[in-house]
């Protein structure tokens, strides 16, 4: 029975658990045909969907046997900073290509894919992660004390000879490149060091060279000259005083020595009168000797000093009072002889006349002894002033030589410490290689040997199939809803109540041909059957083949 025209219009009834009943009945070949599909399609994919086996290898990092601190590596980066140049390593294009050719990988996709395609998917294959250790952070990150390196394929065996392969070529391409990089780095220095001893040696024979040349007159030596030629100044000091004073000691000698003359003459000779008698008395003898001294210092003093000074107006006036003295006592011999003129007799004349002869001759010998000494000073003051005008030039020299041998010593200072840096290094980079070369440096350590998977990580295969079946059944629901909605004919009473708002007296069922009845349900077993063999054979086909081929 078909709704009338306005009745397209009409919202629908309310559906209850007796109506999705009834939907799911007469539109079940709908719901089982997809979800069978799906139950299908999902077995044939998950058994013919190739294993993927995952093997992996765990390496540690082994820390140098001698603290870096004492002995400095060489090479650059730590191992646990060098897994991203580990990867590189391990999936370049050569290493690629070299197991593939040895292990026979991916035999099927030779000759119809690329090589370059097999390369990459293999590379996506292999992966490596770092480890993250127990030991302290270093700045703020965990210190890295293994990783583990892992291939997935679809032959167990094979992966398993892969991750081998891989973890000997680490392990061997490190220590190599760690004895190269070591090597290389010593023998760097070692050539820097010898370049820059040379160099070192040029300098040192320059700078010894213009040392030769300018010795003394280096502005290291200003110094020492300045302090030499201040000595020399007072030495000079010291050689015009002793001279001035040996002087004055000869010129009172050699009043000494004319005082005792005139006695001498004094006795050989008879005295004209009184006042020349007491002239020569030995009083005034010795008066008329610190007359003479007292003038002669008197002269040095004029020479050295002002006429103002005190000391020379203080010798001014002890002379005046000397030549008052010999004034006075002078006079009073001239009374006494007046009064009693006495003579002496030949005997004590002759033996003062021999006692002055020889106090003449010991005076003589004095001043002769003075004479040379006064030479030999002489001769050292005159020594002395050409020294002071040597260091004098070499002063004046000074500040001409000064620039080039601030450069020749500036250069010095820098090759030096040029050589003295370099040969710290060198020494501490042979230790390292050294080290290195007796496999005591950094080192990988196999912790895990690859292993032999047991079971395929990959497919899930009754997961896939659970999620196609449920995929395939809610296929089935959707289409079922689909064709209700599609279909708006009045199926039961209660759509005739609810849509013409009639009572129903009776109802007349559907009479159809019992030929059309039984050949729609043959075509429908028919269809049915063979969908049924067909699933079942594609379904059996690939569990035989995913068995088959493991086998």
């Amino acid at each position: 029975m078909q709704p009338s025209q306005d009745s397209y219009g009409t919202p629908r009834r309310p559906m209850d658990v007796q109506d999705y009943v009834d939907v799911m009945r007469r539109h079940r070949s709908w719901i089982v045909g997809p979800a069978f599909a799906g139950l299908v399609i999902a077995v044939v994919v998950a058994f013919l969907w190739p294993d993927t086996y995952v093997s992996d290898a765990t390496i540690r990092i082994v820390p140098p046997a001698v603290p870096e601190r004492l002995v400095p590596t060489n090479v650059n980066l730590q191992v646990g900073q060098r897994i991203a140049s580990f990867y590189q390593d391990v999936t370049s294009r050569d290493n690629l290509q070299n197991l593939i050719n040895t292990l026979a990988l991916y035999p099927g996709k030779k000759g119809r894919v690329p090589l370059e395609d097999i390369m990459e998917e293999m590379k996506s294959d292999i992966n490596m992660a770092a480890l993250t250790g127990l030991r302290e952070p270093v700045d703020g990150r965990a210190t890295t004390t293994a990783f583990r390196v892992s291939f997935s394929y679809e032959n167990k065996y094979k992966a398993q000879q892969v991750v081998g392969k891989i973890v000997s070529s680490l392990v061997d391409q490190t220590t190599k490149t760690r004895n190269d990089q070591s090597t290389q780095t010593s023998d760097f220095l070692k050539d820097k060091l010898a370049a820059a001893q040379k160099d070192l040696n040029e300098i040192e024979d320059r700078v010894e060279r213009y040392k030769k040349a300018f010795s003394g007159k280096l502005p290291t030596q200003l110094d020492s000259n300045l302090a030499q030629l201040r000595t020399l100044e007072s030495q000079l000091a010291a050689a015009t005083s002793a001279i001035s004073r040996t002087q004055t000691d000869k010129l009172l000698i050699e009043n000494q020595i004319s005082v005792l003359k005139d006695r001498l003459q004094a006795l050989t000779n008879t005295p004209a009168s009184p006042l020349e008698t007491a002239a020569k008395n030995a009083r005034i003898s010795q008066l008329e000797g610190d007359i003479l001294t007292s003038e002669a210092r008197l002269s040095i003093l004029r020479r050295q000093l002002k006429d103002t000074h005190p000391d020379v107006q203080s010798e001014v006036a002890r002379l005046e009072g000397l030549k008052q003295s010999r004034q006075s006592m002078l006079d009073e011999e001239e009374k006494k002889a007046a009064a009693a003129p006495q003579k002496k007799t030949s005997a004590v004349k002759s033996r003062d006349q021999s006692d002055l002869e020889g106090e003449i001759q010991r005076y003589q010998a004095m001043a002769e002894a003075k004479d040379k000494e006064i030479e030999q000073l002489a001769q050292d003051q005159s020594r002395i002033t050409k020294l002071q005008n040597q260091y004098k030039d070499r002063i004046e020299a000074i500040p001409g030589s000064e620039r080039e041998y601030t450069e020749l010593t500036r250069d010095y200072a820098l090759k030096k410490q040029q050589y003295e840096d370099l040969s710290m290094k060198s020494s501490a980079s042979s230790m390292s290689t050294e080290l290195e070369n007796k496999a005591q440096g950094e080192l990988l350590e196999v912790l895990e040997q690859p292993s032999l998977p047991p079971t395929p990580t990959e497919p899930k295969r009754w997961v896939i199939i659970s999620v196609g079946s449920l995929l395939g059944l809610v296929a089935g629901f959707c289409l079922a809803g689909i064709r209700e909605m599609k279909d708006t004919s009045l199926k039961n009473l209660k759509d005739v109540k609810a849509y013409t708002g009639l009572p129903v007296l009776g109802s007349v069922p559907l009479v159809q041909s019992d030929f059309v009845v039984q050949r729609r349900r043959r075509m429908a077993w028919l269809g049915w059957s063979t969908s049924c063999i067909v699933g079942f054979l594609l379904m059996l086909g690939s569990v035989y083949f995913y068995y088959k081929k493991g086998s």
